[in-house]
């Protein structure tokens, strides 16, 4: 498979790569021989690099990929994972969803601070069972999470600190690389206006269906020399199941507009005899900026579904097409908490 490199670094990821948040549960309980079978079928289609968290199941993603990983020939992949959670061990009847099932029995406390970041990724080795991580996002800083009086404080914690521990630690070669794991584009352009990062995982907001990344942070990100890896491709779901009963569009359920929206995104893909989630999964990718896109389930089948789709031969005045129907990020508010 193809790569493209982070940032300004020497670090190359392949085009596509793998997003562990199923394999900690997400929604859904997932089994460990599910979970090494879908790792198996990443491995065997080329992705090499892989994307986790220790909020993916309290700590159960990292468990998961570290035994994965550990055996591979060492250079042949790269792994990242996230700062900003610490997780702390509660009693089994107190052990919080957050939308995990079955997840280890720990809950999460937020710290961005530079000793917060050296904790979690001191705990995350340990997890992990590798001595190697090549790129941390500081994840989910952002109103979206903690709603604006909350992230103001933790945004602080970052600047003042947090951001010292990661050049400290991709000075001493610990990491290759560091950004943002986030869900917003506000967030990114705060950070971007007083550092300087490598990469940025941006979910949901450079998609066939929401450009909200286009306008400032894109451009932004070629003046910096940030790459994107983009992830949430299909916005919840709804660009790959298109506007049926029941779909989503950013973790909720869509609204009539956007599922008109999406219709007339899928009568275009099919006059150019495509599936519209063949376009939406490449999408990105035309852009210079963007340096991977993040796929993620818990399915081997579902995998390799998607991979054909990212293989797939598309008319090339496709992307043109999609854009009168195009929309932005839903208004968060000042207060918006998403867990």
């Amino acid at each position: 498979m193809k790569t493209r490199t982070i940032g300004r670094t020497a670090l190359a990821v392949t085009e596509f790569s793998f997003g562990t948040a199923a394999l900690g549960g997400l929604y859904r309980a997932c089994p460990r021989d599910a979970a090494m079978a879908t790792l198996q079928v990443a491995w065997d289609e080329g992705l090499r690099y892989f994307d986790t968290a220790p909020w993916y199941g309290f700590g159960l993603a990292e468990r998961r990929i570290g035994d994965f990983l550990r055996d591979k020939p060492k250079g042949s992949w790269v792994l990242s994972s996230k700062v900003g959670r610490i997780m702390v061990p509660v009693a089994d009847d107190k052990v919080p969803s957050y939308g995990y099932v079955e997840p280890l029995p720990f809950d999460v406390r937020y710290d961005y601070s530079y000793d917060g970041i050296m904790r979690s990724v001191e705990l995350s080795h340990a997890r992990l069972g590798l001595n190697r991580i090549d790129i941390l996002y500081v994840h989910d800083i952002g109103v979206y999470t903690h709603g604006a009086e909350r992230n103001a404080f933790h945004l602080r914690q970052l600047l003042e600190s947090g951001l010292k521990a990661l050049e400290e630690l991709k000075a001493s070669d610990v990491i290759k690389a560091y950004g943002l794991g986030v869900n917003e584009v506000p967030v990114c352009l705060d950070v971007l206006g007083n550092a300087d990062l490598d990469c940025i995982l941006l979910a949901g907001r450079y998609t066939l269906l929401d450009r909200s990344a286009v306008a400032e942070l894109l451009p932004l990100c070629g003046k910096k020399g940030t790459s994107l890896v983009v992830g949430g491709v299909f916005n919840s779901g709804i660009l790959a199941t298109g506007p049926v009963e029941g779909a989503h569009f950013d973790y909720m359920p869509a609204t009539p507009d956007v599922a008109a929206k999406v219709g007339a995104m899928m009568a275009i893909a099919q006059q150019g005899g495509v599936p519209l989630a063949a376009p939406a999964l490449q999408f990105p990718l035309s852009h210079p900026a963007v340096a991977s896109v993040l796929i993620g389930t818990a399915k081997p089948e579902s995998l390799r579904r998607n991979m054909a789709l990212a293989r797939m031969d598309l008319p090339k005045d496709i992307y043109p097409a999609f854009e009168p129907h195009i929309v932005v990020a839903p208004d968060l508010g000042e207060n918006a908490v998403r867990q």
